[in-house]
């Protein structure tokens, strides 16, 4: 496991797991804006599409996505040196009131999307997103593909608690120790 730097000053990560050659973030980007590939996920997930957005054209379903894809990528992407992270990012757990080291947190482009960020908070406003997800049920333990967004969450988590990283500082001494 490693992570890549997605802003410059170093307070937006992304995991590249080992069987991976795209980081989490640029994983979770292309595959929102293949066709092919949301009308396969709509196609196979149509029932908790209707049900929880009330939507029955998988076009029109494909065509929301990449918006919130396009707008979730400049958000990304442009974020300035003296923008929030932790506006993006909120805590998983909706009713979490207390900050937890290295927290779990999710972020999305807008209220209403289906699309989610997942990340790993390191410390205020410095985070390592672990991956994302189309989210198109009330809780994530519902569907498989949303339940392997938590589980690479956890590993992640786990795995920096081994490497004895808790925090911002911890984090920039391991990586300084990867690079040697």
């Amino acid at each position: 496991m490693t992570f890549d730097k997605i802003i410059d000053d170093g307070r937006l990560w992304a995991v590249r797991f080992d069987k991976d050659n795209q980081n989490a973030l640029h994983k979770v980007l292309n595959q929102w804006r293949d066709a092919e590939w949301l009308a396969d996920f709509f196609t196979q997930n149509l029932d908790d599409l209707i049900s929880y957005f009330r939507i029955t054209n998988i076009e029109d379903a494909i065509y929301q996505t990449m918006e919130d894809r396009d707008e979730l990528a400049c958000i990304i992407m442009d974020i300035s040196p003296d923008a929030n992270l932790d506006r993006f990012f909120r805590p998983l757990e909706n009713n979490r009131l207390s900050e937890m080291i290295l927290g779990k947190e999710k972020g999305r482009p807008h209220r209403r999307s289906w699309l989610r960020l997942y990340a790993i908070k390191l410390s205020v406003g410095i985070y390592i997103i672990t991956g994302g997800a189309i989210k198109l049920t009330r809780t994530m333990q519902e569907r498989e593909h949303t339940l392997q967004e938590l589980e690479k969450m956890e590993k992640v988590r786990n795995f920096l608690i081994r490497e004895h990283v808790f925090d911002e500082d911890s984090f920039t001494d391991y990586q300084q120790e990867v690079e040697l």
